[in-house]
Parts: C-alpha cells; structure tokens; sequence
C-alpha cells in the first residue's frame, strides 16, 4: 500500500501563505475592474480638462465628451517660481546700507570677540598638549589596565586634533575680517 506525502508547512510558510490570501482579499479582482471601468471624460475649456472625478451628469452639464481606449495619464509640472524681487547683484536700496562708521565697529567688535575666543582655545590647546607630552601622558592610578591607558591617549589625540582644527577655524574667520 503506497503512502501519500504531504509536505509539511513551516511556520513561516503558513504566514506568507496567509498574507497572499489577505491580499487577494482585499483587492478582488471586480474592485479592480469596477475602478478600471470608469469613464475619462475630455471637458473643453481654456485649459483642457481630463477627469474622472465628475459623474455622468455633470460631465453633460459641462459639455464633456468620453474617452474611449487607453487610460490617460496625467502628469502635473511643478509650479514655477516667483520672480525675486531683486537680484542679488543689484545694488541695495539707500534706506538699507549700513552707515561706514557702523559697519566699522560691528567689524571691530566681531575682531575683538573672534580674537577672545581664540586666545582662550590657544590656551586650552597649549594646556592639552602638556598633559599629553608628545603622546605619553602620565598614567592614572585608576588604569592599571594598559588598555584603558591606551583608550585615554586615543581620546587625547582626537580632542587634540579638534582643539587644532577649531583654533584654524578661527583664524580663517579672522581672516575673512576686513583690516582694521
């Protein structure tokens, strides 16, 4: 007497399997054909109308004939930008420049501060670079493990190279400053 195999379905072989049967159920096939049979109507006007969001009724009310065949597609273009009101290489506006002697002490004062913050972040470098001693900084008693000591000179080293690259990042702003 043969025996039939019936193969065995894995646990998420039955889920695909239900997600198949939940989306067949949720688009049948008549709800794709109801939505396929609506009608295209080509109203007239200035601008040329094609829609299927107006019934029957008001389609004839507007004087719109059916499209038959292949759907339509429609393709909406961006909108176009409003014209700026000046360009940027035209000159400002009396009303809107800033007085000489004005602007020359905004310039100072930004000098004064950007030259502050520099002298402090030179001084912090100059302090981190001792406490590093050309990358052999002084063990702690809290790492007697070499490896933490190694992971405290790593960390040294790329706070070192963001202390450098902040104090560069001030002097070119410092540079960018018209001369006093």
């Amino acid at each position: 007497m043969a025996t039939a195999t019936i193969p065995v379905l894995r646990a998420h072989a039955w889920r695909a399997l239900a997600w198949a049967l939940a989306a067949c159920a949720a688009f049948p096939p008549a709800a794709q054909a109801q939505e396929a049979a609506r009608p295209v109507y080509r109203c007239p006007g200035p601008p040329v109308l094609y829609t299927d969001a107006i019934t029957p009724q008001e389609a004839q009310a507007r004087g719109c004939r059916t499209i038959e065949g292949a759907p339509v597609t429609i393709v909406q273009t961006p909108r176009g930008r409003a014209p700026a009101s000046a360009p940027a290489s035209a000159p400002r506006p009396a009303e809107a420049r800033v007085d000489p002697a004005a602007q020359r002490a905004r310039d100072s004062d930004a000098r004064r501060i950007l030259n502050d913050e520099l002298r402090r972040e030179e001084a912090r470098l100059a302090e981190m670079r001792r406490e590093f001693n050309n990358g052999e900084p002084e063990r702690r008693g809290d790492e007697r493990n070499y490896q933490r000591y190694l992971d405290r000179v790593a960390e040294m080293r790329a706070a070192l190279s963001r202390k450098e690259a902040d104090v560069a990042a001030l002097q070119r702003e410092l540079a960018k400053l018209p001369p006093q």
